[in-house]
């Protein structure tokens, strides 16, 4: 019954936020737009003070001092070179690098840079280094970019030269001349586009005409132009194609060759957008100004360069609504101060999908400029992304993934490169973040408190028993101390156990499985002297595991991200708390006479346990914490939570005789489903010793309200509380929850509990805000809580049906065609359930449920036919062995499980 939610954040954990600064430290780099450095005799001819400003005409450079990003520039810088914070002093120790040792700082300046994509167009004449020397500074060999205003610029010079030499004058002369221009612009073109050592094309023509670029080409102007500047060859000093019609002649013909090119692999071409010098005509160098031109070529990659900056949202637009546009976000690293280049990188993420985005430093001259660049770029990086995290505006796997993707993958595929994806070293110890490996964030986590005996790898199977191996703290932590795997070995069969360990008759104990520990989920306890950790399973290969559902749900919520969706949980444990009593037969069972809520009698030994003495319990009564033994140990229970991390909202008794509810507070998918598990097992430890029994059955009394796990959710990225975001989301779970059934109610137990008029979401298949005899009640926007589920599902798999549910009704703008019920659905006349649209009734067995799961064909699909076929085959046989039982024999057994 949780209500405090709006406004509710998540907190990512330490290990998390620090495992996405690593990856964003290792991650290596295509820079997938550069320049070459200048070879060392030249470096004197450029002003060094260039590295973070565009203003490189004149004395404007200088003014360059007074701005933000240089001073962070000698701050960092300084420290690199360990000399004097002062531009003086940097300059000073730059000089004495390139006397001393100039390839080993260049070398340093580079690190991390995977391959280098280089426009070789700058007119830096003889004094910048070719392609090829470059080599020796990166993993993977550099590759070439065609400027083709400088291709088309060089002929015409060859063709000038060639006329005034000529004794031939006259029109004919000209429009030869003019053809011989396109037929060696084209052959150029095309031998680029065959070249594999070339992989994009490279226009300028925001420096030379604007961005403005005709729909179609003038041939009759283009020829006028090119006549006159060829008649008057001599008189010109010829350097740059400065007009319009023949610029917007040579981008219209690359992109055409490109597009009829026989190739299915098309070579990007990268505009030069918004930050340059004062060359261009900021007005018209927004990208904005190509979208007749993006949109006449649809199968030309077309990659806009710089963020446009200033112009950045409209870069994010274009990159979003066109499929063969992308963002680059480079060149503002270091020429923008550090809280702008924070603003570049939200305002792209705002709207673009970070498949769309690529990075580049711009790097050109010198090698600071490339050092500065990445430095810069990783802090900015870390600095946004860990915040998204913190907020739970994304998970931190979907974070390492954006990195990754935007520093390597991205540029990968677009430029056809095809160089294997692996991680920089990294020195340990290095000033680069204290949390390089599993063994420093492990030392991290304990440094506060004393070493554990035991570590804790966790699992939850198909029947949602909570599975474990304990390793000897010394024994873990030698493995780690040694650079060895801490994944242990688990048979195949363990997705084939029942709660006693017997074996699905189909499934054989043959094979193994690797149980990897996820670090990011350490937490203390839940007794003194253990420390835990959730596991992923793989094969031995390091290959996912389709079984494994924490994986599954890892799946959801990756699908999410990819579709610009982030989720927020919060899980509800309500308990049944009950007292053991000692000196009995412990094989005897528990009486459902002694359960008997309205038998106000002290409480009498039938077993193992018997009901607490009451004083009139129910719902949310102050006098059921008189008693000092429960009021200690719930406050006992939150404190253990409370020093793990885990803080609870709020605690409150229940309806039924001994029944509470704890209530834990929203975040990512993982964590919260990782956080519930660890809350149910302290909360189990410290009721025994205690001398208190926990269960979570879902209908422990007859007469009396059931015992739930009721899911908070939320669409926590941005947007998500519009209509239009959750709407399709909740239909799609609305669609599917029949099927989806078979994981939230996956004992007979559970369907003891879905009951009408019991607060308990009733057996209709609908929604209705404020409702609670609805499996699905809205509460305010995004947030909704599903009310039917309970404590014996998996949690993993549960979540995994529902979030793949929902967000293919995002994905495929599922209409929310129930309307809100306003009243309890069992109570509406036929003529409203027609209205309403609720005509669907949820399964009223486990096997009518997994009937309805193998009918579902999308949902299959969503989770993986393998995960349906082990899940149904697990269920059918608990299903069997469980009717064997008598009603009072199975009930007690359930108890003593869950």
């Amino acid at each position: 019954m949780n209500t405090a939610w709006v406004g509710a954040r998540s907190s990512a954990t330490p290990s998390q936020l620090d495992a996405l600064a690593r990856a964003i430290r290792i991650t290596p780099i295509i820079d997938h737009h550069a320049h070459p450095l200048l070879k060392l005799e030249a470096l004197a001819k450029h002003p060094l003070l260039s590295i973070t400003s565009e203003a490189h005409n004149g004395d404007v450079v200088h003014s360059a001092i007074h701005s933000l990003p240089h001073l962070r520039a000698v701050r960092q810088l300084s420290g690199m070179l360990n000399c004097n914070n002062t531009w003086e002093d940097v300059v000073a120790a730059i000089e004495q690098k390139r006397i001393d040792s100039p390839l080993e700082w260049t070398a340093q300046c580079l690190d991390g840079i995977e391959t280098l994509l280089l426009d070789d167009g700058l007119d830096d004449g003889d004094d910048a280094q070719d392609m090829v020397w470059h080599n020796d500074y990166t993993r993977s060999e550099c590759k070439r970019i065609v400027r083709i205003e400088k291709v088309a610029a060089d002929i015409i010079k060859r063709i000038g030269k060639t006329c005034d030499a000529s004794p031939r004058t006259g029109q004919d002369v000209l429009n030869d001349a003019y053809d011989d221009w396109i037929g060696e612009l084209d052959t150029i073109i095309n031998e680029a586009i065959d070249d594999p050592d070339v992989v994009a094309f490279k226009s300028v023509i925001c420096y030379r005409t604007g961005l403005q670029v005709a729909s179609t080409v003038n041939e009759a102007e283009a020829r006028a132009a090119f006549a006159d500047i060829i008649s008057n060859f001599a008189l010109l000093d010829f350097a740059k194609l400065q007009v319009a019609a023949l610029n917007d002649l040579v981008v219209h013909r690359t992109a055409m060759l490109i597009r009829d090119s026989p190739s299915k692999q098309k070579k990007p071409i990268q505009f030069h957008t918004g930050l340059g010098d004062n060359d261009i005509i900021l007005a018209k160098s927004s990208p904005a100004h190509l979208q007749n031109f993006i949109r006449a070529y649809p199968t030309v990659p077309i990659v806009l360069l710089h963020a446009g900056y200033p112009f950045m949202r409209e870069v994010g637009y274009l990159a979003t609504v066109y499929e063969h546009v992308y963002a680059d976000i480079g060149e503002v690293f270091p020429c923008v101060s550090e809280d702008g280049q924070e603003q570049v990188l939200r305002q792209i993420l705002e709207l673009c999908p970070w498949s769309k985005i690529l990075w580049s430093t711009d790097g050109h001259w010198f090698p600071e400029t490339y050092l500065l660049a990445v430095t810069q770029m990783r802090e900015v990086f870390t600095n946004v992304l860990t915040n998204y995290v913190r907020k739970g505006h994304i998970g931190y796997k979907a974070a390492i993934d954006l990195a990754q993707d935007i520093l390597f993958r991205n540029s990968n595929k677009l430029y056809h490169l095809e160089i294997d994806f692996m991680e920089l070293d990294e020195e340990p110890g290095a000033e680069v973040g204290p949390y390089a490996s599993d063994l420093e964030l492990f030392q991290l986590f304990l440094k506060d408190q004393p070493p554990p005996d035991f570590v804790r790898i966790c699992w939850n199977d198909y029947t949602a028993t909570p599975r474990m191996r304990m390793i000897p703290f010394r024994k873990f932590k030698t493995l780690l101390d040694q650079g060895q795997p801490t994944d242990i070995s688990i048979a195949k069969a363990v997705f084939g156990l029942i709660q006693n360990d017997h074996l699905v008759p189909s499934i054989a104990p043959i094979g193994e499985y690797r149980l990897h520990p996820d670090f990011s989920s350490l937490r203390p306890g839940p007794t003194e002297g253990h420390v835990s950790m959730y596991g992923e399973f793989r094969e031995k290969s390091g290959a996912p595991v389709a079984l494994c559902p924490r994986s599954l749900l890892q799946k959801a919520v990756d699908l999410g991200a990819q579709n610009g969706l982030t989720f927020l949980l919060g899980f509800e444990i309500e308990f049944l708390l009950l007292e053991r009593v000692e000196g009995t037969d412990t094989s005897a069972t528990l009486s459902l006479n002694s359960l008997n809520p309205f038998k106000h009698r002290p409480a009498e030994a039938s077993g193992r346990f018997s009901t607490l003495v009451t004083d009139g319990h129910a719902w949310s009564v102050s006098r059921y914490f008189a008693d000092p033994k429960v009021a200690n140990l719930l406050r006992d229970i939150v404190h253990a939570l409370d020093s793990m991390g885990i803080y609870v909202e709020q605690i409150h008794a229940e309806s039924a005789t001994g029944q509470f509810e704890l209530i834990l507070p929203p975040c990512p998918p993982i964590q919260a489903v990782d956080t519930l598990l660890h809350t149910r097992d302290v909360m189990f430890a410290l009721a025994t010793a205690a001398g208190y029994k926990v269960t979570l059955h879902p209908k422990p009394f007859p007469t009396a309200c059931g015992t739930a796990s009721h899911t908070h959710m939320s669409i926590s990225s941005p947007g998500g509380d519009k209509p239009e975001v959750y709407e399709p989301f909740y239909a799609g779970i609305l669609k599917h929850l029949r099927a989806i059934t078979a994981f939230t109610y996956s004992n007979p137990a559970s369907f003891e509990r879905l009951k009408d008029g019991a607060w308990a979401g009733g057996r209709w298949v609908t929604w209705g805000t404020q409702n609670r005899e609805t499996p699905l009640r809205k509460i305010e926007g995004s947030h909704w809580e599903l009310k039917a589920m309970d404590g014996l599902a998996n949690p993993y798999l549960a979540m995994a049906a529902v979030l793949l549910s929902g967000i293919h009704g995002y994905m495929e703008r599922e209409k929310l065609i129930w309307g809100d019920c306003e009243i309890d659905p069992a109570k509406l006349t036929p003529n409203d359930r027609a209205e309403l649209e609720v005509t669907d009734m949820l399964p009223a067995s486990v096997e009518e449920a997994l009937t309805a799961l193998k009918g579902d064909e999308k949902l299959v699909e969503f989770l993986g036919p393998e995960v349906v076929e082990r899940y149904c085959a697990v269920k059918e046989f608990e299903m069997a062995f469980l009717a064997e039982m008598g009603e009072e024999e199975r009930r007690n057994w359930i108890m003593e499980r869950y």
